[in-house]
């Protein structure tokens, strides 16, 4: 064996003890996903009823998060009725989802907003609008990595943001996103999916 595969193979076993040394310290090998670990967290909100809640309110059944604002004129609205629509398609397996809708602008969705737009919106029943002060939804959006920022200026500024879907397990623990334009049957379909276990 020639002297440069030598040192190329012993460059490959260096990288292999490298690469599994950096897993390691992601947690790949601690049965906890490091994407999974890596979105979501503890926040401290108002639902829309003006009731205070924490990361604790997603715990018990299977939560779909999004983040927007309610004046949005075509994502936000258009998230939450292909989510409702999915929700109808599950039948009485809706009953174990929950939508979850988080502002990133406070300083206009206040709970009476978040509450006259749900309803407006006709939702399921247990449907939660969240919002807050700014510095609790930006946290709540870092924890989410969820990107937002102002558009324009005036009272009738828009906020460009993320639009993904975060599915969080019954404990409150990031399972995977969904994409922002799916139909409510391929979102019915990806939830069937996830109650099942698959």
């Amino acid at each position: 064996m020639t002297r440069q595969r030598i040192l190329l193979l012993i460059a490959c076993i260096v990288g292999i003890f490298v690469a599994g040394a950096l897993a390691w310290r992601a947690g790949v090998f601690d049965g906890q996903d490091a994407q999974t670990s890596a979105v979501g967290g503890p926040f401290n909100l108002v639902d829309q009823t003006g009731r205070p809640v924490d990361e604790s309110v997603l715990k018990g059944k299977w939560s779909v998060v999004f983040f927007g604002f309610t004046y949005c004129p075509d994502v936000c609205p258009g998230t939450l009725q292909a989510l409702t629509a999915a929700h109808d398609l599950l039948g009485p397996q809706g009953e174990e989802v929950r939508i979850v809708f988080i502002s990133v602008d406070p300083e206009r969705d206040t709970p009476a907003k978040v509450r006259a737009w749900l309803e407006a919106q006709r939702p399921p029943a247990g449907t939660l609008g969240l919002t807050g002060t700014v510095e609790q939804t930006n946290a709540a959006a870092k924890a989410y990595r969820v990107f937002h920022e102002k558009a324009g200026d005036g009272p009738d500024y828009l906020v460009n943001h993320s639009t993904a879907m975060y599915v969080m397990d019954p404990k409150g623990r990031f399972h995977r996103p969904l994409a922002f334009g799916m139909t409510p049957e391929q979102l019915a379909e990806e939830l069937r999916k996830m109650l099942r276990g698959d």
